[in-house]
């Protein structure tokens, strides 16, 4: 019996290429120099296409897939692919959301600790010997009863309000709407938020509904004694206006998984010492890699077991 026909857009972890070679037939756009002209001639009869958060999917290529019915996506966001134009051609999108939340939560309260902390800064502190010559290391800020506003409590926002809670911390949230069942306090103004929070914390989705929602209104509102830490999407925040203000001593201070241009990092948040860097690593566990390389195909296999994809966007 012949294999089902699949796109792999670039190549995925050895669970995901060793599944997908030994069940379907794969074409690997990766290796094409021309993934349009390919998909041109080859596209006929493609009935699944896995691709990553980070490479996506392109609106053009779906004029030379018309048997397509499902997209596999590996990560939980999915602003690279256009889920309206999927759903437009009946198309389900699957992601992997849930699997990753707690992994993404532990380093949202990471990034928090590392920068209320210093603990960057401290350890080179001890590392370049300046201990025995410079004296006592600069107080940091504490985290425990403080406030911290989360933008977009969602399944990973949940998760790092119910760490934080630990800390004694009071909990308000920032949503279109407020959500039923749940204890922590709705903000409806972002800035009312802000100017509230000592720790803004970004864990909602992106794309172009929420691209620049923190601009430079809204970090004037957190202020020089507020941190900003992002675990969502480079482009939530407007980051020439967070640069601006680190640099003008009017925010406190910034700890970013994700950047607006990434891989590529503005040197002047490379070089400021107030400001907390990771290399988009959220998920990067292996324990969670796995997990969502599971559920990427889980979410194939399904569809065309049922026709459902387990984690249906659209």
């Amino acid at each position: 019996m012949a294999k089902t026909k699949i796109v792999q857009v670039a190549s995925g972890t050895q669970r995901v290429n060793s599944h997908l070679q030994d069940n379907y037939e794969v074409l690997a756009l990766w290796e094409q120099k021309d993934p349009q002209a390919f998909l041109a001639e080859h596209g006929k009869g493609v009935r699944g296409l896995v691709t990553t958060a980070g490479h996506g999917l392109k609106n053009e290529w779906l004029d030379s897939l018309p048997d397509l019915g499902v997209v596999s996506s590996f990560g939980v966001g999915y602003d690279t692919i256009d889920a309206g134009e999927l759903k437009k051609r009946g198309i389900q999108l699957g992601n992997t959301p849930d699997v990753l939340n707690a992994c993404v939560a532990d380093l949202a309260v990471c990034l928090l600790l590392g920068s209320a902390r210093q603990l960057v800064r401290g350890d080179r502190y001890v590392r370049e010997g300046r201990w025995p010559v410079e004296g006592q290391f600069p107080l940091a800020k504490s985290v425990s009863g403080k406030n911290v506003g989360i933008v977009g409590l969602g399944g990973i926002g949940l998760e790092v309000a119910r760490r934080l809670a630990g800390f004694d911390c009071e909990i308000r949230y920032h949503n279109r709407k407020a959500r039923d069942g749940v204890s922590y306090g709705y903000e409806a103004s972002l800035t009312a938020l802000a100017e509230w929070a000592d720790y803004l914390v970004l864990t909602c989705v992106g794309g172009p509904s929420t691209h620049h929602l923190i601009n430079r209104e809204v970090l004037q509102a957190l202020g020089r004694n507020g941190t900003v830490i992002n675990v969502s999407r480079g482009t939530v925040i407007d980051e020439t206006a967070l640069v601006e203000l680190l640099q003008q001593d009017q925010l406190g201070c910034a700890a970013l998984d994700v950047f607006e241009h990434e891989p590529d990092v503005p040197l002047a948040l490379r070089e400021h010492e107030r400001v907390t860097l990771m290399p988009h690593a959220a998920s990067a566990t292996v324990e969670t890699r796995l997990k969502m390389s599971q559920r990427v195909i889980d979410n194939l296999d399904r569809f065309f077991e049922t026709g459902q994809v387990i984690s249906r966007v659209v």
